[in-house]
Formats: structure tokens, sequence, C-alpha cells
């Protein structure tokens, strides 16, 4: 997190985090964690340091000093591009954010994008669009004139639904994957879109998928009326959850899990209905499956 990718500008810092990351390396955190604040004296305003700061002490169980230290990080940056905030509410225990920071959302996938779908489909046996496109099919679904894949990503869900739509869309915050799912060339458009704060359509879509998407929202009033309201009568919303008991749930991940009663209400209340769920594993996390949930919710037609 701290040296060459976020430098703090003051070359005797860098060179003292760079210690104190090897410091760290070699398990010997007190003199790691002595380092870096050296470092920090000499960049007090270094947000990526104080972040790292934190994870110091969170491996030496100082929760005090890690959440004193994230604190910091998000003052300097209130984007919070490092998601102090999530390391903050987990380590309390009572979340508090509704959402995933955006900049931290994208500045995580840009660094992910170019090994991105090697990661997510050899090393986790990801399969959410086959699972997605599962369920689409259960519910009657067959074909599309106009469809968005919100989140798209680097375009996984888009190879596997293109051959059922005559227009494809695609948004994301992240331009790396934008990038590498533009190279796939699978969608009509892409469009660089934060999906807390998505404009108005210009015109309605019959399919609106978000595969491993709404992990990353937490509370998801906003997106599902959005999507209720960008919907064709007809049309029908897919999308994937990790299965939680709660009905919104930050986990060690720093994704959120949604418990299936809850979602139902949502969709009902935002007037979707005929949801059809299957129970699935999305993908593999530290060799242990994630449970999740596949769901496919319709707007009723127009009178």
């Amino acid at each position: 997190m701290v040296g060459t990718p976020f430098p703090s500008g003051n070359p005797q810092a860098d060179s003292r985090a760079g210690f104190a990351a090897t410091m760290a390396h070699l398990g010997d955190l007190p003199t790691a964690i002595e380092t870096l604040k050296s470092a920090l004296d000499l960049a007090p305003d270094w947000a990526a340091g104080w972040f790292r700061l934190g994870e110091y002490f969170e491996m030496v169980q100082y929760s005090e000093g890690a959440i004193e230290a994230w604190q910091t990080a998000q003052r300097l940056d209130p984007s919070d591009p490092f998601g102090a905030g999530l390391k903050i509410d987990l380590m309390r225990g009572e979340p508090q954010l509704q959402t995933m920071p955006a900049a931290f959302v994208e500045m995580l996938f840009d660094q992910y994008a170019p090994r991105f779908d090697h990661a997510l489909c050899k090393t986790l046996a990801y399969r959410g669009p086959e699972q997605l496109c599962a369920t689409l099919a259960a519910s009657g679904f067959s074909h599309a004139q106009r469809a968005l894949d919100l989140g798209c990503g680097t375009g996984l869900m888009g190879q596997a639904l293109r051959a059922d739509c005559d227009w494809l869309e695609g948004c994301d915050i992240s331009q790396g994957m934008l990038e590498e799912a533009a190279s796939k060339e699978v969608y009509d458009h892409l469009d660089k879109q934060d999906l807390c704060q998505l404009p108005a359509p210009t015109a309605p879509y019959d399919l609106i998928v978000a595969a491993d998407v709404f992990i990353y929202v937490g509370a998801l009033d906003q997106i599902l009326d959005w999507c209720a309201a960008a919907l064709a009568p007809g049309g029908r919303l897919a999308f994937t959850l990790e299965r939680g008991t709660k009905p919104v749930e930050l986990r060690a991940s720093r994704r959120f899990a949604h418990n299936p009663d809850a979602v139902l209400a949502h969709l009902h209340r935002v007037g979707l209905s005929d949801v059809v769920m299957q129970e699935v594993i999305l993908r593999q996390d530290q060799g242990r499956d994630v449970a999740g949930i596949c769901l496919v919710a319709r707007k009723p037609s127009a009178a």
C-alpha cells in the first residue's frame, strides 16, 4: 500500500516506509511501526502512510492505535480511496457505512483490472455469469431489445448475454475495467458511472443485470429504486448477492452480505414481483465456498 504505488512526496519518508514494509514482511512489527512513525513525522499529510500504520497496529491487535491511524487517513483524504472507514467499521463491529466509498472501489478495480479475469475465474472458481443466466432462463427470459450490465467490470457478464440482446450497454466506476471490457468487443456502449449516482436513462431497459456488484453497495434501497424506474414494463432485473443473516452485513472481506428476506421486501417495495431465487456458490475466498443467491425480478407489464 505504501512505497512506490503511493509515494509520500518525501524521498526520505518513502525510504523509511520501504524499510518498515521489509520489517513487517519479516515479522518484526514493532520495528515496522516505529520506522513508519518516523516516516510520518517527515510526511504527516501522507494518507496512504497512515492507512498502512493502521494495518500494522491491526496486526499487533492494538485496535485503538489502528482506529486513530485510519481516522487520520480519512481526515487527510475524505474520499477514502484506501477504505479506512470500512476497516474502522469492521474493527468496531458497528458498521456505519451504507456503501463502499466510490474512490476505494474505483482504485481497487483499476489496480485489479489486468489480472481480474484470470484471478476470478481460475483462482476463485467464479461462475456468476453462468449462474445468473441459468436463473434468467428459469424466470422465462429469452431475449432483450435493450439490456444494461451494471458494474460490468471486464465484460464477463456481457459475453454471456451478448447473443440474447439487440443492444447491450455496460457501465462501471473503474476506467481500467472498462478498457478490459471494451477489448472484448461485446458492448454497444460503455460508460464510466458511479452506481450510487446514476443518471436517468435515455430509454427504458428490458433487462438490467448486476453480477457480483451489489456486494459493494450495501444498502440497496437507492439502486433498486433506480433499477425499477429504469425498467420497461415487463422488464427484468437480475443480480447476485452474498447470502447473509442480517439485512446488511459488512464482512472481513470488505464486501456486504444480504439477507434474502430483506432483499425480497426491497423488491416488492419498488414494485418488482415474480421473483425467481436460486442458491449458489458464488466463488471461493481463501479456499472456502462463498454462499450466494441469484435473483430475477420482473416489473409488471403495462395494462
